[in-house]
């Protein structure tokens, strides 16, 4: 049994009285428990196979930097719902918004009866968004949607009918966004057939391709012009730190490379920030790290700490293109998802989690660097804020041929969860373990869970 403790206290900016579950580690059954694969038989008898899942234990409750299983173990949670959870799990801003709108209302449809939190939520996205121009939003319900609409927008903006993307990019499971991804499977393979006109040109990956920012970024306008045309271009579509590709971090001067090309001929470039946004990396946008004034930004994810919401913002001039009735759906911008995306809003102010990601970043890779010196397979740790991974490579390639080690990644994985440790994998080769806590992970908690980690990496052999 595992049982680490740790002072509900210690929770940033929570108090104790709205902390139901303990902030601390501990495994009390197997992994998964009795009761939780007593619910995987009954799914597998119901819900489609297509939906799997990284860990089958069945949550009952959450709150922090903490799940708890209907077993009784508690995880530290390094997913967040993959960046959903930024604000922790229950924040009590949140939930006291959220349950107050549902008390007045639940649901008009905005684009019939419109409400003043859709509004509000604008007026935020338009204030904290990189850039101080005019700026206008729609409000949609996944991020795969805000993709969907920021490429009909910048299509309708434009005239023209291309959609560029870069390699490793991650961007959805519908028609158009799995065309989108860099890797097939298991995204799209067989649902074809895919969305066409899109095109993927090469990325900045600095650990693997060694370019600086201004080469890398000739590379990529290269292709554009060459296999897409400049003139056939509607939108450039990018994450400032990739996320299912592998938290890459661009070189410096890569993307205001790119903005300036866009820019002079008149392309749409797009912030995918629906992962790296909302104070994960340290900034309220992970754009503002490279000094990157997109045209278009994407939200989801942490912006409503779990409730279903995203959102299309940028240049009220191409924002404007669609004429009326061309936006919208039946439950975007619902009213309790706005409460609560206000509510974190307020939350990352009043509760200094920019302040937060720092903080976690610090104690994160200062304590991957110590892993690093002791392993030789961690080839590479990157990322910003509370948005960290370290690349594994067999052992012996770090400084060669850099050759994958998902196998390493699978292990580590699967041996951090008996011990009640959730971490994610990633990367185009599955080869990257990715960090992606909430900011009310405590340095305690961060370390306990290092330790963990380095029991499971002395155990690879």
């Amino acid at each position: 049994m595992t049982d680490t403790q740790l002072p509900v206290e210690s929770l940033p900016s929570e108090s104790a009285a709205s902390a139901p579950v303990p902030q601390q580690r501990r495994v009390v059954t197997a992994i998964p428990g009795p009761r939780s694969q007593e619910l995987q038989a009954r799914r597998a008898a119901v819900v489609s196979a297509g939906v799997s899942s990284a860990l089958p234990v069945y949550i009952e409750r959450a709150h922090g930097a903490i799940l708890e299983d209907v077993d009784g173990n508690r995880f530290l949670d390094f997913g967040a719902g993959i960046g959903v959870t930024t604000a922790g799990h229950t924040p009590t801003r949140v939930v006291e918004a959220a349950t107050a709108q549902a008390r007045d209302v639940l649901h008009t449809l905005f684009t019939i009866t419109p409400y003043e939190e859709y509004v509000r939520v604008a007026e935020l996205l338009a204030r904290h968004t990189p850039g101080d121009f005019a700026k206008k939003t729609v409000l949609v319900n996944s991020g795969a949607e805000a993709v969907e609409n920021g490429v009909k927008i910048a299509r309708k903006h434009t005239g023209r009918r291309a959609v560029a993307v870069l390699d490793h990019a991650y961007h959805g499971r519908t028609n158009l966004t799995m065309a989108m991804n860099y890797k097939a499977m298991p995204y799209a393979t067989g649902f074809g057939p895919l969305a066409g006109d899109v095109y993927h040109a090469p990325s900045s990956y600095p650990y693997r391709d060694g370019l600086t920012g201004p080469e890398a970024a000739a590379r990529t306008i290269g292709y554009l012009e060459k296999v897409v045309g400049a003139s056939d271009l509607a939108c450039l579509v990018v994450e400032p730190i990739q996320g299912e590709g592998g938290f890459m971090v661009p070189a410096d001067g890569y993307l205001p490379a790119l903005q300036e090309w866009c820019t002079a001929n008149g392309v749409v470039m797009i912030a995918d920030e629906i992962q790296s946004g909302m104070a994960r990396t340290g900034r309220l946008y992970a754009s503002e790290h490279f000094g990157w004034v997109p045209d278009l930004v994407l939200t989801a994810k942490g912006v409503a700490a779990g409730f279903p919401l995203a959102a299309v913002t940028g240049r009220a001039e191409i924002m404007d293109a669609s004429q009326p009735g061309g936006l919208g759906g039946t439950f975007g911008g619902n009213p309790v998802a706005c409460a609560a995306a206000i509510a974190v809003f307020e939350t990352i102010d009043e509760e200094d989690l920019l302040g937060e990601g720092r903080r976690i970043e610090a104690t994160l890779t200062a304590g991957l660097e110590r892993l690093r010196a002791k392993y030789d397979i961690i080839g590479d740790i990157r990322g910003r804020g509370a948005m960290i991974a370290i690349e594994l490579v067999q052992p012996g390639t770090a400084e060669t041929t850099k050759a994958p080690n998902a196998e390493a990644v699978g292990r580590l994985v699967a041996a951090a969860a008996q011990q009640g440790v959730l971490f994610l994998s990633a990367g185009t080769w599955g080869n990257v373990l990715r960090f992606l806590p909430s900011l009310r992970m405590t340095d305690e908690l961060i370390e306990d869970a290092l330790g963990v980690l380095d029991d499971a990496f002395a155990t690879l052999g």
